[in-house]
């Protein structure tokens, strides 16, 4: 039958199927732009990232950025997109912070939190999505025994040399991983080498995160030796300041014998060794 000899009836029927259609479509259009800004997976792969059977390994130090991008996060109440990240805490008086990076690794996170726990302390582990997803027990413990996690991306990029959507791939699959271990996505966010810029901000404000930075670097990276890194912090100390050690990233066993050292003098100096809350003012 032609559409010319169609009944008036058939001929409405036909018009409001075909406008319908096209709502859907635009529907369904617009759905997808909101959901992925970014640029898509490519087929046979998840936008975060490989397959989990073809799981990457930490290299020497960090793996190579991956390219992915994933849903924004909803329902969490957002921070403000900072221009400049926190260095230290205000208004504690006799409080400091103690923060370990890199992590976790099974050769010295272990060690570091058992003296805190033997001196009932808390501290902040901004951890590496790669380190993180084989040692998603030391993140249970971590939690466990009342310190803050927090996210320092997945394999330990300079941040601004890396496009928006590599750089929320970063972030979000290190908060995806943390999420899946301790049941809390991250709260907190560091960017590595401390190079931040504003994709950072804004990325890190979007996924429901606080930039911190960090008032006193042991620099122990460098490996100086225990004794040197005791006297960082000694100088160092001081109400409101955010210490910056490693337990991860090469070889951590001057850190690990600092922490014995320092540790129990700073509270003997009447020192609070502690943790920040959820968003800052």
């Amino acid at each position: 039958m032609k559409d010319d000899q169609l009944t008036p009836g058939r001929r409405v029927l036909l018009r409001a199927a075909a406008v319908l259609g096209l709502g859907t479509t635009a529907a369904c259009g617009g759905a997808e732009d909101a959901s992925a800004p970014g640029p898509s997976a490519s087929a046979g792969g998840p936008a975060g990232g490989p397959p989990a059977a073809r799981r990457l390994k930490p290299s020497a130090y960090r793996l190579q950025p991956i390219t992915g991008y994933g849903p924004q996060r909803a329902g969490r109440a957002l921070p403000q997109v900072r221009k400049a990240p926190i260095l230290r805490m205000p208004g504690r008086e006799r409080s400091m912070v103690l923060s370990f990076d890199d992590g976790p690794d099974p050769r010295y996170t272990p060690d570091i939190l058992r003296t805190l726990r033997k001196h009932d302390v808390r501290a902040m582990f901004f951890v590496c999505g790669e380190m993180a997803v084989d040692n998603a027990d030391l993140l249970r413990r971590m939690v466990d025994d009342g310190h803050v996690i927090g996210n320092h991306t997945w394999s330990h990029p300079l941040l601004p040399r890396l496009g928006r959507a590599a750089m929320r791939a970063e972030m979000e699959r290190t908060c995806d991983v943390i999420e899946e271990a301790t049941g809390e996505p991250p709260e907190w966010f560091r960017a590595p080498y401390g190079a931040w810029n504003r994709n950072a901000f804004q990325l890190g404000a979007e996924l429901g995160m606080e930039p911190l930075a960090w008032t006193v670097d042991t620099l122990d990276w460098t490996e100086p030796g225990a004794a040197t890194i005791v006297r960082r912090v000694r100088a160092g100390a001081a109400p409101g300041v955010v210490v910056l050690s490693h337990d991860a990233g090469g070889n951590r066993s001057g850190s690990v014998e600092a922490l014995h050292a320092y540790l129990p003098e700073l509270l003997d100096s009447g020192y609070r060794l502690t943790v920040p809350g959820r968003y800052m003012s």
